[in-house]
């Protein structure tokens, strides 16, 4: 039967606008994507005829050309299938509005030179998970950083309440030049050795200005 045939409850589509896409089951759905069927099958058939071939898990490795095999689907609704996929897949992917990965020294850049006041200089933790994941955000220390200050304790103390696997160092200057002293270096080698002890990774030490920073890992200085 034709789905123009079917009671406008019993259709895909009408369904999908009345009650929502998660009341639909999967051969509806897909039904949907089919848009139409053949003079034999309808888009509904069609739909039940391909997952009885493929469970639904299974779409996204099936190629193009073996989904356009199946009688009555062809290359133009194989494509729209998986085009559909494709584009699910790649929405399921993106970071949810409220996370931040930091997968570069110019992200963390850009959270901590959001959060400081550039008259002091801050001592800022970026604490991340095996994926990257900003999991949260420190301000360790207000004042110049030297060894008492930026003691192992005070950075890597967030890292193991949150079960981070790594850590993001930073701290301002507020002179507006993003050399790192004698005393920067020295401090980022301790912590690099804490780290190591602790198995938590130090990534970088980003020292920042209000329009430019440098970091560490660049410069092999970590």
């Amino acid at each position: 039967m034709k789905i123009k045939n079917l009671p406008k409850f019993q259709r895909p589509r009408e369904k999908l606008v009345e009650k929502g896409g998660e009341n639909l089951k999967d051969y509806e759905l897909l039904a949907i994507i089919l848009r139409t069927g053949t003079k034999a099958k309808s888009a509904i058939e069609l739909a039940k005829l391909i997952l009885k071939r493929y469970k639904l898990t299974q779409l996204e490795q099936v190629s193009v050309s073996e989904l356009a095999n199946i009688e009555g689907i062809g290359l133009t609704k194989a494509s729209q299938i998986k085009s559909a996929l494709e584009l699910g897949k790649r929405v399921y992917q993106q970071p949810k509005p409220d996370e931040v990965y930091i997968n570069s020294a110019n992200d963390a850049y850009k959270v901590m030179k959001n959060i400081v006041n550039f008259n002091k200089e801050h001592l800022i933790g970026l604490y991340l998970n095996a994926k990257s994941k900003l999991i949260k955000t420190e301000i360790i220390t207000i004042g110049t950083i030297n060894q008492s200050l930026a003691h192992p304790r005070e950075v890597f103390e967030p890292a193991l309440r949150y079960l981070c696997t790594s850590v993001i160092i930073g701290h301002n200057h507020p002179s507006g030049d993003p050399t790192p002293s004698e005393e920067d270096i020295a401090v980022t080698q301790k912590l690099k050795s804490a780290g190591e002890i602790l198995g938590i990774d130090l990534l970088d030490h980003i020292i920042f200005t209000q329009t430019t920073f440098l970091s560490f890992k660049s410069k092999k200085l970590i």
